[in-house]
């Protein structure tokens, strides 16, 4: 972490724990605003998008959530010392909710058609990808791959594990640590106009609409990711993100967040995340260990590449 930023996140972090603290059953900060501080986790395997056979239905029944709920997520039960794919050992999933996807609104729960231009562009990279996987420089390996950032609003999306956050508030900014991949969001509330600098979570502004955190995020990185990694590479140009954090009566919180990309999609898309306490810490993120793998990576395509040209293989 760049050594001024730490300096002024943990400035950040102790005037909050400097600020009067509310007791247990408040709702409200001392200065007014809602409380929403603390850890939370929106950790589970409802899918992003409506699965084809669930049709137009918008829950599930007790029945199909017991039947699905027992086979949903990733499964591996290799041990958990041996090389591969993550292995239930290293999994932190969750449960289903009761809708049939995270995506609410196109009311089908699935993502709108791309515009004729997206298309094109995701054809254009597909086509690249299934010609060799083997990346030919550091340049083909997205942010995700490179453990810099799962960029938005895959930052805030559920997956494999660690899908844990905590929110720390002062009267004029709020902050969001993650502890996926190590991002951390500053979230001014004082009015100021956005930047015009593209970031890799972009460029937030938030306020308050009652009990309701309202923030919009502009100057977005072209990558968007769903709750399993799958990547899509949208123009983020004029790309606009508004996220809705609201707290419940029960400790619990709603979450959601609309996404308004007219040059990759063709209307805006919805997604509901409920967010619940976490009973626990965020702990440090170790991706890459070493920084060896994208040097790892690279070298290990061009000898599949040396092998392949000179027959050894």
């Amino acid at each position: 972490m760049n050594h001024r930023f730490s300096l002024v996140l943990y400035a950040f972090v102790a005037l909050s724990l400097a600020l009067p603290s509310t007791s247990a059953g408040q709702s409200k900060t001392s200065w007014g605003d809602p409380d929403i501080q603390g850890h939370w986790t929106n950790t589970t395997t409802t899918p992003l998008q409506r699965p084809d056979d669930l049709g137009d239905k918008e829950t599930l029944t007790g029945e199909e959530y017991a039947a699905r709920n027992a086979v949903s997520g990733l499964s591996d039960d290799r041990p958990f010392d041996e090389v591969g794919f993550y292995n239930d050992y290293w999994l932190e999933q969750g449960e289903l909710n009761e809708r049939t996807s995270l995506i609410v609104d196109p009311p089908n729960g699935k993502l709108p058609a791309l515009t004729s231009d997206e298309e094109e562009r995701v054809a254009t990279w597909g086509a690249r990808w299934a010609k060799s996987q083997a990346p030919e420089s550091w340049t083909d390996l997205n942010g995700y791959d490179r453990c810099l950032s799962r960029g938005m609003p895959g930052t805030m999306n559920p997956g494999f594990y660690n899908h844990n956050y905590h929110i720390l508030q002062t009267p004029d900014h709020v902050a969001i640590r993650i502890e996926m991949i190590h991002d951390t969001r500053i979230i001014p509330l004082n009015g100021s106009q956005h930047s015009e600098v593209d970031q890799w979570l972009g460029d937030s502004r938030g306020h308050w609409e009652g009990n309701t955190l309202v923030v919009e995020t502009t100057n977005l990185d072209d990558t968007i990711h769903d709750r399993v990694g799958t990547v899509f590479f949208v123009n983020g140009e004029n790309t606009k993100m508004v996220e809705r954090f609201t707290p419940n009566a029960d400790g619990s919180m709603e979450y959601e967040y609309t996404i308004h990309a007219p040059d990759a999609f063709t209307e805006p898309w919805t997604v509901s995340l409920p967010m619940s306490k976490l009973d626990g810490v965020l702990y440090e993120y170790a991706c890459h260990e070493g920084n060896y793998a994208i040097a790892n990576m690279l070298r290990g395509a061009r000898t599949k590449e040396a092998e392949a040209s000179d027959g050894s293989n």
